[in-house]
């Protein structure tokens, strides 16, 4: 499997702030963040799978004008994965005729050019030899993280999250486990806005990583722009022995 970041950021500024999505092989999205604006419109219309964390706007804000955009170039519909309780977000508060149109009625329900497809959390979909399955999360709305699993190796990505002793168990059973991408989107001196937020911050961070059993690489998303360097630079203090390295827009994993 091949993972091209094209968003990693908490928030937007500059041709490098992006938010959340991931670009797997040419056919599948992990989140659909403004990164995924960054793609051609042949990209876009190559994407047939989209895995939804969690229904906030900063990982779902491409996915409707993408539909939009490439409706009238796709023969199938474009299939989107969540759970029950986000997909019922997107339905209610997104796809519904007053923010956008409802693409799984377009042109017709039996015909639609999106379909929504419930997941599970530790139910495992299997596309082709791949294998995505979701992961427990713990933020202010439904949300999951997700293993992307190749058969070689996994890449782990927690989505947005913040102290949660669900993920630890099931990252640590994973035997083929080679990276692990993780958020931390505040500094310390804001801790009490990261906990009331349901965000990890440095010093959170470290505690969350003392849990983990394996030895990954480690790569830190979701940092607040104009908060990069400190927040780094706490990780360095607090975590540094284990290696956490920014993630940053561009880079490509291949396991």
């Amino acid at each position: 499997m091949k993972v091209r970041i094209l968003g990693c950021s908490g928030g937007i500024g500059g041709r490098h702030e992006r938010t959340t999505s991931m670009l797997v092989d040419d056919d599948i999205l992990i989140d659909a963040g403004t990164g995924a604006a960054d793609l051609s419109l042949a990209e876009l219309a190559a994407i047939d799978h989209v895995f939804i964390t969690h229904s906030h706007l900063d990982h779902i804000a491409a996915l409707p004008l993408m539909i939009d955009s490439v409706a009238d170039l796709r023969d199938r519909p474009l299939i989107v994965y969540a759970t029950e309780a986000t997909l019922a977000i997107l339905r209610k508060h997104i796809f519904n005729w007053a923010i956008w149109p409802d693409f799984s009625e377009i042109p017709s329900r039996e015909r639609a050019v999106m379909r929504y497809q419930p997941i599970e959390i530790g139910k495992t979909t299997h596309l082709g030899q791949r294998k995505i399955t979701a992961l427990p999360a713990e933020h202010t709305v439904p949300a999951v993280g997700y293993q992307l699993d190749s058969g070689a190796a996994s890449f782990v990505f927690t989505g947005d999250t913040t102290v949660n002793d669900r993920f630890w168990p099931v990252v640590n059973a994973i035997a083929n486990l080679r990276y692990l991408v993780i958020e931390t989107a505040f500094a310390d001196r804001d801790r009490a806005l990261a906990a009331l937020s349901r965000h990890l911050c440095p010093t959170l961070l470290a505690g969350e990583l003392g849990k983990l059993e394996r030895t990954p690489e480690i790569y830190v998303t979701h940092l607040k722009p104009g908060q990069s360097e400190v927040t780094m630079s706490e990780i360095e203090v607090r975590s540094g022995a284990l290696g956490p390295q920014m993630l940053r827009k561009g880079m490509v994993f291949e396991f």
